[in-house]
């Protein structure tokens, strides 16, 4: 994904922070149709946080790494795994 890129929340996707944990979850029409919750640990949850719609990659990967003790390398990696997995979901765009 380009640093360049602007990442969009899907508006079907309802967040919530429960004690110490995020969890996010899809919005369906009846809850039969739920079949899954996600629980993100606290940098994921700080990923989907800075995911605003106005900031592009580039700013978010130089926030994360002011924030966390990490390398580029492995932000970069961790990042883009858990993008990959939140386009799965269609939680962003």
């Amino acid at each position: 994904m380009k640093d360049s890129k602007v990442l969009k929340k899907n508006p079907k996707i309802v967040t919530r922070r429960i004690e110490e944990e995020t969890i996010l979850m899809p919005l369906y029409n009846t809850s039969k149709e739920i079949d899954c919750i996600y629980t993100l640990n606290d940098v994921a949850a700080r990923i989907w946080e800075l995911i605003d719609g106005k900031k592009n990659l580039a700013r978010i990967k130089k926030m994360l790494l002011e924030e966390f003790d990490a390398t580029q390398k492995e932000l970069d990696q961790e990042l883009s795994k858990f993008l990959k997995d939140l386009e799965e979901i269609k939680a962003i765009s």
